[in-house]
């Protein structure tokens, strides 16, 4: 004869939290079943409670102690079939569950409650297709519970679905970016181009007035040799127009609008190679022009404490796509520009550089001197020994390394960007130094690198000194 248990409590449902499901959800989200009886309970008790409690997907089971473990989980489905199976049993049913247990032989699948809905519905996919159903055991303050595996089914579906069309409207404002970008990029094309036209009329213009003004004056000066006595009026008028400050400041009035025709059509061609859209195929480009082409553009920035350091190699013409590479020489000069500025904006003196200097006993004393802002661009021609894989010529690269003696870039933020430029296609990856590196490295076949020193980071050597260093790589094709 059995000992019969009492007969359980009534099954409780947690609410959960269904409104507020994301990516990060855990599954203490969702409703939860608190349904426990020991393996001594009557069965016959808990079909009583499966036939009140529609929803209920099944029952722990535990070993019948008031803090046991937990035996298994008699679910719904498995608690039918036995019905089914042995119906023809009298006593089947005043049995205590251990008895029905024994037909079973199924691990339940066990969860912590602050596991993510997203991998519990993963890894419940992955169970055999006989236990697709079976309820899952979530372990909730210390108490397990039952979740209904189709409420987690439901729950990783509108999840799905929301990041999905999140994704799609993301994805629909890149395009509109997109498509803005190039109409905008097109209109500055079309507007550098109208510009240009009347600027060489005014460039071709100046040469002839700077002649004609010449012999104007060589006339005039002839005819004061000729004729030194001139009438009261023509003196007068001499007088009036300043004929010798006039004389002295045209030719400068020439030099100066000469000298802004030049500049405005340096800067409308540098928009329209910013603005250049690229070909199918890389074209060979001047890189040390195409650097300055984008300085010239960041000009107005750049009437600031900061000074451009220019260190240029003779470099033959590179084969690579010019429009997208002046991105990343845009990219880089105003996360550079950005560093240094915020840096002033920090501190009304800048930066700091701790010399030396003597005393009137002749000892020395340390004090602090205003660091220059500096941003110095170097490029030349390198030979990568790693990759001497045949002919020299074959790993010959060129090196274009911008740096500054900036404060440098904290260890937390160095970590993000170093993570940006990894090659999963992450669309919150979408920085201005990640799409860099991409073309680079991606587009062109080539090397992009950073270093920083944060003030942070230095062991108190002298030598050491802080500021960021980009280094990009192109390989330099070899033409027969």
């Amino acid at each position: 004869m059995h000992l019969i248990a009492p007969p359980p409590q009534y099954p409780t449902l947690g609410t959960g939290n269904q409104p507020s499901l994301g990516i990060h959800s855990p599954l203490n989200t969702l409703p939860l079943h608190c349904f426990t009886v020991t393996a001594e309970c009557c069965f016959r008790e808990i079909v009583e409670r499966f036939t009140q409690c529609s929803n209920l997907p099944g029952v722990v089971v535990t070993d019948g102690d008031t803090d046991g473990d937990v035996v298994t989980v008699l679910s719904r489905q498995a608690c039918l079939d036995c019905l089914l199976h042995m119906a023809q049993a009298p006593y089947f049913l005043e049995s205590p569950v251990r008895v029905v247990l024994g037909q079973q032989s199924c691990k339940p699948l066990t969860f912590a409650s602050d596991t993510t809905i997203l991998v519990a519905a993963q890894q419940a996919l992955k169970r055999p297709h006989e236990q697709q159903c079976e309820p899952i055991l979530v372990l909730h303050e210390e108490t397990y519970q039952l979740l209904d595996v189709r409420s987690l089914n439901v729950a990783y579906w509108k999840i799905q679905e929301t990041e999905t069309q999140v994704r799609y409207e993301r994805l629909q404002m890149q395009i509109l970016e997109s498509e803005k970008m190039a109409a905008l990029g097109r209109l500055v094309d079309g507007v550098a181009h109208e510009i240009l036209d009347p600027v060489s009329f005014i460039w071709g213009n100046l040469n002839y007035i700077a002649n004609y003004a010449k012999q104007q004056h060589e006339l005039l000066m002839a005819y004061e040799a000729v004729f030194p006595d001139v009438p009261t009026e023509i003196t007068d008028l001499k007088e009036e127009i300043e004929i010798d400050y006039l004389r002295s400041d045209l030719p400068a009035a020439i030099k100066s609008a000469r000298g802004g025709a030049h500049r405005l059509r340096q800067l409308a061609t540098s928009l329209q190679n910013f603005c250049h859209i690229d070909a199918v195929h890389p074209r060979p480009t001047d890189l040390n022009t195409l650097i300055d082409s984008t300085l010239r553009l960041l000009k107005s920035r750049l009437n600031t404490p900061i000074t451009i350091e220019h260190s240029y190699g003779k470099l033959p013409p590179v084969p690579c796509f010019s429009g997208q590479l002046s991105q990343v020489f845009m990219n880089i000069f105003t996360n550079t520009i950005d560093s240094l500025l915020s840096q002033v904006q920090c501190s009304e003196d800048g930066f700091s550089a701790m010399t030396a200097t003597s005393t009137s006993d002749g000892s020395e004393a340390v004090v602090a001197e205003p660091k220059p802002l500096q941003i110095t661009v170097t490029t030349c021609i390198c030979t990568d020994q790693h990759l001497l894989t045949g002919s020299p010529e074959e790993s010959r690269w060129v090196s274009i390394i911008i740096s500054d003696n900036g404060p440098g870039i904290p260890p937390e933020t160095k970590a993000q960007i170093l993570d940006s430029f990894s090659t999963e296609p992450r669309y919150y990856k979408e920085t201005g130094l990640a799409i860099s590196y991409r073309i680079v490295t991606v587009k062109h076949g080539g090397k992009f690198w950073m270093r920083s020193i944060h003030a942070s980071e230095q062991d108190g050597s002298a030598e050491q000194t802080t500021g960021t260093e980009f280094e990009i790589l192109l390989p330099l094709t070899v033409s027969e």
